[in-house]
């Protein structure tokens, strides 16, 4: 099966049904996940592979909504499927591709599940509440700081000592 993946695809999951006994897992996990998904390289970072029974009292599909935050209508979509998995699972996240276009030839001892999508949120600009935030602000002098004044005062103190010792030198000679 092939899959393809866009360029800078973001907030895509994939689901993998994995067909190894737990023996083999290990192994997979470590260094056949990016053979079987049929790319070079992935960035372990985001990938999981994890038996279903693991999530007992939440579920697979309460874990892609929770876990992964896929919304859950979509995963309602996907219940049958969802339901009848037994076994270890593989999700892939899009980050795993680090923004390369990828082409997946998917195969055993995985099986495609689904491709599901993260939610979200579409970002809302609201005007200001209050009627004094809106408008520009004066841009007055900044406030002077206790070190800036310090050193000012310095200055003024050492071109005062400087033009007594300046004074004191002419008056003796």
């Amino acid at each position: 099966m092939k899959i393809n993946v866009p360029a800078h695809e973001a907030r895509v999951v994939r689901l993998f049904a994995i067909d190894l006994d737990a023996r083999q897992i290990a192994d997979f996990e470590r260094s056949a996940v990016p053979s079987a998904l049929g790319v070079r390289a992935l960035d372990a970072d985001y990938i999981e592979v994890f038996h279903v029974s693991d999530l007992d009292g939440m579920g697979l599909a309460q874990y892609l909504t929770d876990g992964a935050g896929i919304p859950s209508e979509q995963v309602a979509e996907h219940h049958t499927v969802l339901s009848s998995l037994k076994g270890h699972v593989l999700l892939v996240m899009s980050a795993a591709f680090g923004g390369d276009a990828q082409t997946l030839q998917v195969k055993a001892p995985l099986r495609y599940v689904a491709t599901l999508s993260e939610a979200t949120t579409p970002i809302a600009f609201e005007p200001l509440p209050d009627a004094s935030a809106k408008g520009v602000t004066a841009q007055g002098k900044p406030v002077k700081s206790d070190a800036r004044i310090g050193g000012m005062i310095a200055t003024y103190a050492l071109i005062f000592l400087f033009a007594l010792v300046g004074l004191m030198i002419w008056v003796a000679g």
